[in-house]
């Protein structure tokens, strides 16, 4: 009885572990094919049409470290989604945007601080959903250190990804688009136009459907909602 209970007992570790191996070797095996890592650090972003998830990707750590800070000090919670452009991004993280006056102009202010150099990388595009850093037009295309926006962008063919391709490479010589992205694009969009040219470090992987929501707003002329979308964030692990 007790030589049955042994090996069955040696039977069951050998079924989990190889369990464990198959699911690394697929998460990998995804990674290695999109070129974003299946872990990260996830904030949760609650906002006045839903919340989102976002992981941040590892391999941007600037951008990755500076959120984290911002998002555990509090920074975010209160301030709006001061810019909104349909089939284009969600902008935020204006500090001046708590508390501001409806007619007030959002979209200049900054943390106390350094602009974040640029982290770009060719695995990471502007697909929809992704996190990325605004900034204004210094030379080395340095991110602003408090705001950001989330793509909600629009689909496109390969005539016009090529033509946005050769646009990329003035910047990335030798840049190409791989199989998986050009579907990406093809299929669920984005804003390639913006690729290697701002730093994206993460991605909604939960409530992409708010974005949707939040760029449907009505807005005035500087594409500031009509009717204020706060966010609130903090780190789910």
């Amino acid at each position: 009885m007790k030589k049955f209970i042994f090996v069955f007992t040696a039977l069951l570790f050998v079924h989990v572990l190889f369990s464990q191996n198959k699911t690394t070797a697929a998460k990998l095996k995804t990674a290695q094919k999109t070129g974003v890592p299946a872990a990260g650090r996830l904030v949760e972003v609650t906002t006045d049409s839903g919340t989102m998830v976002i992981r941040l990707y590892d391999s941007t750590p600037l951008h990755r470290d500076n959120f984290i800070k911002l998002v555990q000090e509090g920074f975010y919670d209160s301030l709006l989604f001061h810019r909104v452009i349909r089939n284009f991004m969600i902008q935020g993280g204006d500090p001046t945007s708590k508390s501001a006056d409806s007619s007030a102009m959002l979209g200049s202010g900054e943390v106390p601080g350094e602009h974040i150099p640029a982290e770009f990388r060719n695995n990471l595009i502007h697909k929809k959903g992704v996190l990325a850093a605004a900034r204004d037009n210094n030379p080395e295309k340095a991110s602003s250190n408090c705001q950001f926006y989330i793509v909600e962008g629009q689909k496109y063919n390969d005539t016009t990804l090529n033509e946005m391709e050769c646009a990329v490479r003035q910047n990335n010589p030798g840049f190409t688009y791989t199989t998986d992205q050009r579907s990406v694009y093809k299929t669920i969009g984005g804003t390639p136009f913006l690729d290697q040219n701002y730093t994206v470090f993460g991605e909604v992987i939960r409530g992409l459907d708010v974005i949707d929501k939040i760029a449907s707003v009505p807005c005035n002329a500087n594409d500031r909602p009509l009717q204020n979308v706060h966010m609130k964030m903090k780190m789910l692990n």
